[in-house]
């Protein structure tokens, strides 16, 4: 049997690297494009070092909310960010994704892995690499959410280089 496929997600966007980066790592930003569309994140906190833990908070359009808690394992400045992303409490601690009613099946030992390729022109490519298979991304709505997230990134990219 093959390795599992894991979720990939790619997307160029009209911006230098280290505005990316910036819009991918600092909390203000974080806040505006996480969560599908409809969604929005009131809290973001994020201790971003090798060994720094974060916290977001997702609110559902109904006012529903689900957090997400996880760690940095790995940083290479505006290139890489390797980290674990789980299903948490508004404290950070784990849940399972079956307490919250949520099909998510994660690939063990796998995480997630961000990373952003220099295109030249003003152009940067951010490749995503979820910890979960694409069969069950697709079937979980996992792979829509997170293109839905990268649509909303890209507003706050823009609105990062128009200001500039």
């Amino acid at each position: 049997m093959n390795e599992l496929e894991r979720m990939t997600i790619t997307r160029v966007f009209d911006a230098p690297r280290e505005l990316v980066w910036k819009a991918w790592t600092d909390p203000q930003y974080v806040m505006q494009w996480w969560g599908p569309t409809g969604f929005t994140a009131p809290i973001c906190k994020m201790d971003f070092r090798v060994g720094g833990k974060f916290l977001i908070c997702m609110r559902m359009p109904d006012g529903q909310e689900f957090w997400n808690g996880g760690e940095y394992h790995e940083i290479v400045p505006y290139e890489k960010i390797v980290s674990s992303m789980y299903f948490s409490d508004a404290e950070g601690n784990r849940i399972e994704a079956e307490e919250l009613g949520i099909d998510h099946e994660a690939i063990d030992g796998a995480y997630d892995v961000t990373l952003f390729e220099d295109l030249g022109n003003g152009q940067t490519r951010l490749t995503f690499i979820g910890n979960e298979p694409m069969e069950s991304a697709k079937n979980s709505g996992q792979l829509e959410g997170w293109n839905q997230i990268l649509e909303k990134l890209a507003e706050v990219i823009a609105a990062l280089a128009q200001a500039k």
